[in-house]
């Protein structure tokens, strides 16, 4: 399947939404970030760019922030609003999150608000996470999980999956799919309540992580 029939109905959902002034969040993904002077940064699923230029404005021309859409109206939207700001240390791809377009080990922060759930394969979405992010590096994630498996008549509805919700994988899940992909001790920053969608019920939550640091081979 190519990139462009994997992910249309996305592509549609998000391109059609990019000039809209609605709110296409589950989280507070950058507020907990705390991005720092001269971090390197990616945005999976970065939308409009707006946490991309928050970031970008946190890490200052010593740092860089990489955005990843799928959507190509969103991504025109970004870099439209980027270039009015003058902004240098921004980059924004097309591009699956499951084939991160970035060198391994070379970003300090990941962040994402509401897109992994429309990842078709998760696991590859953060084993990319992991492979991109330094040693000590961090992610902040929103996003959501199913209180029961998704009915498979929507989770195999590429509509529905645009749709943010018909996705999600349920709690369990989510985390032994964080501990595949190589990351422990997997703090919850914040939960909602759950609301319904459907059948079923979703929670959006926001999760911080860090990749394990290379320790010396005296154990230090």
């Amino acid at each position: 399947m190519t990139l462009v029939q994997s992910i249309d109905p996305i592509n549609v959902r998000y391109s059609g939404l990019a000039e809209q002034p609605c709110c296409l969040s589950c989280g507070s993904a950058v507020v907990h970030a705390d991005a720092v002077r001269g971090e390197v940064c990616v945005d999976l699923g970065s939308g409009r760019g707006q946490d991309v230029i928050r970031l970008a404005e946190a890490v200052g021309e010593p740092g860089f922030v990489y955005g990843i859409d799928v959507a190509e109206g969103m991504l025109r939207r970004a870099r439209k609003d980027a270039a009015k700001l003058g902004l240098t240390n921004v980059e924004f791809h097309r591009a699956e999150l499951e084939a991160l377009p970035l060198a391994t080990e070379s970003v300090d922060l990941v962040v994402s608000n509401c897109a992994i759930n429309h990842a078709r394969d998760k696991l590859r979405v953060w084993r990319e996470v992991h492979r991109v992010l330094k040693p000590g590096g961090r992610f902040v994630v929103s996003d959501i999980y199913a209180t029961a498996p998704v009915p498979s008549e929507y989770r195999s509805d590429p509509a529905a999956i645009a749709e943010c919700w018909a996705g999600a994988d349920t709690r369990g899940t989510y985390f032994a799919t964080l501990g595949r992909a190589g990351f422990e001790g997997v703090t919850v920053l914040e939960e909602s309540v759950p609301y319904p969608k459907r059948e079923i019920e979703c929670v959006s939550f926001t999760l911080l992580g860090r990749k394990r640091s290379r320790r010396c081979c005296c154990g230090r």
